[in-house]
């Protein structure tokens, strides 16, 4: 980022000098713009997005924010130093480059931050963006992604908030930065650049989300993740003999062990994952529907065009007349 953006983000404001004198929270918004509740209140989208798509403001230093939440999502962003929170009742910690998505709904507090802790606030707000939808859109990729939540976190237990480690990807951080300093140096066209860069960096955390493995994992479920994983990247020519090998179980031992941890046999699965790959090519390349058919592994049209259907409930040629270049997200 710009060292005079910088410079500006670690400049103290009007509320942190109050706030450094007594280490207490100053109400950064007015009443109106908070409806309060037994214990907590309600940050309500009507005051921050006037005109505009996207709200980003530094969060105040030196004093605890008290137990909130909002009719909106929010994106904490740690650019410098690190931060505690607790997120439904849950203690988390973000360090430089981390970022916190949290849902509509979701209820947080904020510990005092120090000089050198520079937190980022991008709220936006879209009914069609959820941490369901997330999820969603990555695991309809990835079979073994869909494994792994279902595994961390059961069907109906599933967290309102994640947490992306930036640490090491240098492309999300960059796309991060230009969306802060587009939006505070505020010059002509700045609320549909901003949006853009929203809809990229939502994007590439769908790309580049990597589910952490829980940290208890059953000797079955530890072979289902490797053969799903073979199935994400040989998906073209794997075959159930294959796998029985490569793990020396009796093939059938090793089609009921799935059918047991995930559901589907090994031929249902392995089906799923090209028929996946195929909507990705279909939707991201030019290549005609014959060829995306032969290249995820299969040959018979009939079949692919059933399988295609049951799974996205429209034709492949219905699927590539509908892919534009619009935004999927539509702010």
């Amino acid at each position: 980022m710009d060292a005079k953006m910088v410079n500006h983000l670690k400049a103290k404001t009007a509320i942190e000098m109050e706030q450094l004198k007594t280490h207490r929270f100053v109400a950064d918004i007015p009443d109106y713009a908070r409806k309060d509740q037994v214990t907590d209140f309600v940050l309500q989208k009507g005051y921050f997005f006037n005109n505009k798509d996207v709200y980003i403001s530094k969060h105040n230093r030196y004093a605890d924010y008290p137990l909130h939440t909002h009719e909106f999502l929010e994106i904490n962003y740690m650019m410098s130093g690190h931060c505690r929170q607790i997120v439904d009742g849950q203690p988390i910690e973000l360090r430089t480059h981390d970022l916190l998505l949290l849902d509509i709904g979701c209820r947080h507090e904020i510990k005092e931050l120090g000089d050198n802790d520079i937190l980022i606030n991008i709220l936006f707000r879209n009914k069609n963006i959820s941490i369901s939808w997330l999820n969603n859109l990555k695991r309809s990729n990835s079979l073994l992604y869909d494994f792994l939540l279902n595994t961390s976190y059961g069907k109906k237990n599933r967290s309102n908030f994640i947490i992306f480690n930036n640490r090491q990807n240098a492309r999300i951080v960059q796309t991060i930065d230009a969306l802060i300093e587009e939006y505070l140096n505020k010059q002509p066209y700045y609320n549909a650049i901003t949006s853009s860069y929203l809809n990229i960096l939502l994007t590439q955390l769908v790309r580049y989300y990597r589910l952490k493995q829980p940290k208890r994992l059953s000797s079955s479920q530890s072979l289902v993740i490797k053969v799903l994983q073979d199935m994400e990247r040989d998906y073209a020519d794997l075959t159930l003999e294959q796998e029985a090998k490569k793990y020396s179980y009796n093939k059938n031992y090793l089609s009921n062990l799935l059918k047991k941890e995930t559901g589907k046999s090994f031929n249902v699965l392995l089906t799923q994952q090209r028929i996946m790959n195929a909507h990705v090519l279909l939707t991201s390349t030019a290549s005609n529907i014959r060829d995306i058919m032969y290249r995820v592994g299969m040959t018979n049209k009939t079949f692919f065009y059933k399988k295609y259907k049951e799974y996205y409930h429209e034709l492949p040629g219905e699927t590539r007349q509908n892919s534009t270049n619009e935004s999927p997200y539509s702010f």
